[in-house]
């Protein structure tokens, strides 16, 4: 099959020491969430720095939060999305809109590491051309690495964390009352949550939406010496800064706070020159 160009622990984790600059940033962990669960996935900014970039722009941008829905579901090979959105949403007047790209991007898969299409890890959706990705990710449901040797490869720049119970019930064809429709090219393959003649206003009803948040995790020292944490909440759930000085790590609690969606803080007083590495954890 082609992949045509048309997210329960979250956690990342900061080292910060005397050595270290005075601001200091972790890897990414993106959020996406639909009406059956959610999916975190931990992207790869340094070894695939273009894709990453390019995929938190159209986060950045609002692209990715603005009534975004997974267009593409073929159970065992992929889910997809980046590619639409609707527009109007709740009114007479809403329909299906193509998300504005940014343009192309350099195909990423020999930059670095090279990371096979496998079992829940995403990658960028492309044409035919090599250097053609935009804002289309895909996230594999199976062993995919017969895309790896497609005309360059397909750029995988992050894997699943958290949340494979909710990826394996796109593996469980009508058994999680998720169902295939065809609207035609390139709608053909499009899930909604139930089964129903897809009219107008069942069919936006029942459209599988997808949210994607960053957590983005930074850790700055204060003038003091202590730590400061700061990170975006997830919303209507307990956001755990822990803290350990070795590894293997025993993680100590920090503080621990309901989450609004706004960017937290939370402050370490240490005055200790020793290394800490922290992590924010999303129960």
């Amino acid at each position: 099959m082609n992949i045509n160009a048309w997210c329960r622990i979250n956690f990342l984790i900061v080292a910060l020491s005397g050595l270290l600059p005075v601001f200091a940033s972790a890897g990414t962990l993106a959020q996406f969430r639909t009406v059956v669960g959610e999916i975190d996935v931990e992207l790869f900014d340094q070894d695939k720095p273009v894709t990453v970039s390019n995929f938190i722009r159209y986060i950045n941008s609002g692209s990715f939060t603005n009534f975004q829905l997974i267009h593409r579901w073929v159970p065992g090979f992929v889910i997809q999305g980046g590619g639409f959105f609707v527009k109007d949403s709740g009114t007479t007047n809403q329909d299906f809109f193509s998300i504005p790209n940014f343009g192309t991007i350099t195909n990423e898969f020999s930059v670095g590491p090279r990371y096979s299409n496998l079992y829940g890890t995403i990658a960028m959706a492309r044409s035919a051309e090599t250097n053609s990705a935009t804002s289309q990710w895909f996230i594999n449901l199976g062993d995919n690495s017969s895309l790896d040797a497609d005309k360059g490869g397909f750029t995988v720049f992050g894997r699943v964390v958290e949340g494979t119970n909710t990826l394996n019930k796109f593996n469980a064809p009508f058994t999680n009352n998720i169902f295939r429709i065809n609207l035609g090219s390139p709608l053909n393959e499009l899930p909604v949550d139930r089964q129903s003649i897809p009219t107008r206003t069942v069919l936006f009803d029942s459209l599988l939406y997808v949210d994607i948040t960053l957590l983005r995790v930074q850790v700055a020292t204060s003038a003091d010496g202590g730590r400061e944490i700061s990170w975006n909440s997830v919303s209507n759930r307990l956001n755990v800064v822990e803290y350990t000085t070795s590894f293997p790590p025993l993680w100590q609690t920090l503080t621990s706070i309901n989450g609004d969606g706004s960017r937290f803080r939370a402050v370490d007083p240490t005055q200790s020159g020793e290394n800490a590495f922290y992590r924010v954890r999303v129960q």
